[in-house]
Order: structure tokens, then C-alpha cells, then sequence
């Protein structure tokens, strides 16, 4: 069942991730999911519609911050490989370019199943090695594929994938210390997910924006507050460079050392309310005062 867009990936491939214990987030620095399980390296996901160069050239960018990079695809009708090609062929060439292979079934009346094509050359060795399906709250095993063999997949579950890759690459491209770090950060920075995974042209809920939105939720709570006590009530030590730099607008300067929120502050705390419920609670205590 064609999909429409890359974004209907998203929750199958992180509920996936999420049954291996890792954590979730969607667009992490251009990275269309990012998954973290404890001190292992990020797991980068690139999502597409549907096989292709461009997906494997982003796969290989992605190298540069982790070597632990899956492409993931909608698996084409009747479980064919894509472009005439067989999957011993595919999963041979994503191997031998550092990289992992999902694929992701849709179905009418069950829920999507995820296959794992082939692992990276340095896929954690707790990865499955078959497919699993996509589950909710809501959905009941029997109404979900067990296995490959619940497919047409070329795949079945008698010629299980090898937890180590049959091919590795001859060199992978080496780490962006910097950059790779900077994914972590973002990550951990972020108090919940709120991005869907191959989103575009859409306004993206970041770090800097949560920290921001945070900082207006106080103002609006309090009336005026000067830098000190915002850092302070947030524990943010960058409190006076969001006040100052001012990317959004959402700050009004008062006289020097106060601030008060502005017209646009306010509607984005309507605009995001739902990231504004995950702040921490306010305090008891309302003051008016810049001090």
C-alpha cells in the first residue's frame, strides 16, 4: 500500500527502536530520527519513500556522526526489490557502504511491519535480526504480522539475517567529534519528542526553542524578570543570550536589566502550548519585580 509521504515512516520505524530500549527523537540536526540507548552511539535513521541514490548518499553523510546509520524505505509491492535489483544485491551494497537497511510494510487492515534488511558494520549485537511489528496502545497482537513470513517479503524467517554484516566496508568516513557530540546534546536537551521524522517546510521544535519558550512561559507568568533570576528559575546558563539575541522576538527589554514578553511571545505560548505542558511547573510564588 503506497504511502504519501516519508513522514508516515516515522512511528513504525520509532516504535521499533523504542521496543530495543533506546530513546527516540525526530529531526535532530537534519537527521530525520535519532535513537539513544544509553552511553552506545546514536542510531541515525534516514527516511524515504522509496529506495534510491539520494537516500544512500544521505546514509553515508550521516556517517560523519555515527557509524551506526540505517536508510529506511517502504518495502515495494509484493515484497520485489526495488529498481529490478534482488535484496542479497541491496543489502551487499548498503554493507559494503558502512550502512543499514529497513524496510517497512503497510497494510490495510493491520499494522506496519518493520524488516530488518541488513545491519551496519556497527549495529549494537542485541539488534534483531528479523522483523518486527509496528505496535500501539491500542493494537492487538493478533491483528499485526508475527513475522516475515506474514508477508510477501522476499525474506522468511528460515533465512534469518546474520547479527554481523556479510560485507564490511574497507574504510568508513571518520567522525565529526564535534558535530557527532553536538547530535547527543540536541538530543538530550530536548524534554520530548515533537518532531515526526522526514518532516519539511515545517517550523521544528528545537533545544533553542524549548529553552526560549520556557523563558517566555516565566515572563508571562511573572510580568518583568532580569536575566539573573530567569537563569536562576531555569538553570539555564545562556539566559542572557537568548534575552539579547532575541531570534524569535518573543522579549521586550523593559529598561536595562528587566524583561517582559512580547505580543508574538504570547501567541507562541498558544502556537505551542502542548511544549509549554511539558515545561517544568511554575512556581508557587508570583512576582512582578526585575530582581
Amino acid at each position: 500500500m503506497p504511502i504519501k509521504t516519508e513522514t508516515e515512516l516515522y512511528a513504525p520505524v520509532k516504535s521499533f527502536f523504542e521496543q530495543q530500549g533506546y530513546s527516540v527523537r525526530g529531526e535532530v540536526r537534519h537527521c530525520d530520527l535519532v535513537a539513544i540507548r544509553g552511553e552506545e552511539q546514536p542510531v541515525i535513521v534516514e527516511l524515504k519513500r522509496y529506495f534510491s541514490i539520494p537516500l544512500l548518499l544521505q546514509g553515508i553523510d550521516r556517517l560523519r556522526l555515527s557509524h551506526c546509520v540505517y536508510v529506511a524505505f517502504e518495502l515495494p509491492n509484493k515484497g520485489r526489490a526495488p529498481h529490478g535489483a534482488s535484496w542479497p544485491e541491496l543489502r551487499k551494497l548498503c554493507q559494503m557502504l558502512g550502512i543499514g537497511m529497513i524496510t517497512v510494510q503497510f497494510f490495510k487492515r493491520k499494522q506496519p511491519a518493520v524488516h530488518i534488511e541488513c545491519h551496519p558494520s556497527k549495529a549494537p549485537e542485541d539488534m534483531p535480526t528479523a522483523s518486527i511489528p509496528f505496535t500501539t496502545a491500542d493494537s492487538s497482537s493478533s491483528s499485526a504480522p508475527n513475522s516475515v513470513a506474514d508477508s510477501e517479503h522476499e525474506l522468511s524467517p528460515a533465512i534469518a539475517l546474520p547479527p554481523e554484516p556479510l560485507y564490511t566496508p574497507a574504510k568508513l568516513p571518520r567522525l565529526n567529534k564535534r558535530a557527532a557530540e553536538g547530535i547527543v546534546k540536541e538530543f538530550k536537551e530536548r524534554r520530548a519528542d515533537y518532531n515526526v521524522g522526514g518532516s519539511s517546510k515545517q517550523k521544528l521544535m528545537t533545544s533553542y526553542r524549548e529553552k526560549a519558550l520556557h523563558l517566555a512561559q516565566l515572563l508571562h507568568h511573572h510580568g518583568t524578570l532580569s536575566p539573573l533570576r530567569l537563569r536562576q528559575l531555569t538553570g539555564n546558563s545562556k539566559t542572557a543570550g537568548l534575552l539579547q539575541k532575541n531570534y524569535y522576538r518573543w522579549f521586550q527589554r523593559v529598561e536595562r536589566g528587566v524583561y517582559r514578553l512580547s505580543p508574538l511571545g504570547e501567541e507562541a505560548l498558544v502556537t505551542y502550548g502542548h511544549v509549554v505542558a511539558e515545561l517544568p511547573p511554575l512556581p508557587l510564588q508570583s512576582s512582578t519585580s526585575g530582581n
